[in-house]
């Protein structure tokens, strides 16, 4: 006992010095070892936010790749060729050519004044309908890629306003079955509404163009590609600015999807209206996107774009550039005939493909996409 407490005496200093080490390595450990569990369970944690995060981002892609898919496939095609049944029977002009194809054997049957009338109004009407054609497929091309672009962007905000809930992957399906459909389908509002209207003005536009051509004149493809960039500039400066919107995008969507109820199955259903907002919502973003400077922009591009690789086509009938030109009255057939090509199946369109290839058009549907601040 007396050995022990000497010991103890002699080397308490150095017990205590070496039992605190040990206490402080072995709290040292226990921090280390808690804050590597810290450590571990956060990088769990995180690659759980990444997979989740790029699980959303694959799903947005494939939507978007799908959202694309259909306007490709199905909206822009079907509302091409049904604006080019609407101008085709809009503007006819079979009964003036068989009018005057009747008359040109036998010169009594048509008085000169009538025939002259009859030429005159085959003028007109020849331009109205290429010109028309040419505007509504140049528009057409770009608000359906405006469309899926919006579509795009929208969906990517509201996966990323929702990322924390886990609901969120569903919204994709949801936004997709309660908007997507509605807003892809007012492609087809140009040709159903505001066709009417829209050849009403081209007419106007063209009747002042060509108020001054004489049918007998030497027409040459420089002076076509004049009158036809002239025909479309006087449409588009017929009226308030941006007037024309209302012939694309529809201005009230209660009413818009009544109307829509309305031709499908002939009686009036107001609960039809019931969830209207995110449609209106879309279609708000899309009225500030068309009417915006930019737009405006690659749209004269576009269909100067368009003007030029029809001039190119007419070019054959009239010589070429350096040609002294037909008569106008030899070129009115090739005119009026350039309108069905002009609303042909977008697939093989050479007039769609020259619009999408255009560096201006692709810079602004990057910039769109990146939700860019657009002046209004």
């Amino acid at each position: 006992m007396l050995s022990l407490r000497g010991f103890w005496g002699r080397y308490r200093r150095k017990i205590l010095i070496s039992i605190g080490v040990l206490g402080s390595g072995y709290f040292v450990y226990k921090l280390y070892e808690s804050h590597s569990r810290r450590l571990s369970d956060l990088e769990r944690q995180l690659d759980g936010a990444r997979q989740v995060d790029e699980l959303i981002k694959k799903q947005l892609h494939t939507h978007f790749e799908n959202i694309q898919r259909i306007s490709d496939t199905t909206t822009l095609p079907y509302a091409m060729h049904y604006l080019r049944s609407r101008i085709s029977e809009d503007l006819d002009l079979s009964h003036l050519t068989e009018k005057l194809m009747q008359g040109k054997g036998h010169s009594s049957s048509l008085a000169v004044k009538e025939k002259l009338e009859l030429w005159e109004r085959l003028k007109i009407l020849s331009f109205t309908r290429t010109a028309a054609s040419l505007w509504s497929m140049t528009v057409l091309c770009l608000y359906v890629r405006v469309q899926v672009n919006i579509l795009g962007r929208q969906l990517y905000v509201e996966i990323a306003r929702d990322s924390e809930n886990s609901e969120a992957l569903d919204e994709i399906d949801s936004f997709g079955r309660h908007s997507q459909q509605d807003f892809l389908a007012t492609a087809d509002y140009l040709a159903t509404y505001g066709i009417n209207s829209l050849v009403m003005n081209m007419q106007s536009a063209a009747i002042e163009v060509l108020k001054d051509k004489q049918l007998k004149e030497p027409f040459t493809a420089v002076q076509l590609r004049e009158t036809m960039i002239q025909i479309l500039q006087r449409f588009m400066n017929i009226g308030e600015p941006n007037y024309w919107l209302s012939y694309v995008v529809p201005e009230n969507v209660n009413d818009y999807k009544q109307q829509m109820v309305m031709s499908d199955t002939g009686f009036d259903d107001s609960s039809i209206i019931k969830d209207a907002s995110k449609l209106e919502h879309l279609l708000f973003e899309t009225r500030a996107v068309l009417s915006s400077p930019d737009f405006r922009n690659v749209l004269e591009i576009s269909l100067n774009k368009v003007v030029d690789v029809l001039t190119e086509d007419i070019g054959i009938h009239v010589g070429g550039t350096s040609s002294l030109g037909v008569p106008l009255a030899k070129l009115l057939p090739q005119i009026t005939w350039l309108s069905l090509p002009l609303l042909g199946e977008p697939g093989g369109n050479k007039f769609v493909q020259s619009v999408r290839s255009l560096p201006e058009v692709e810079l602004f549907y990057t910039l769109l996409y990146a939700n860019m601040p657009l002046a209004t």
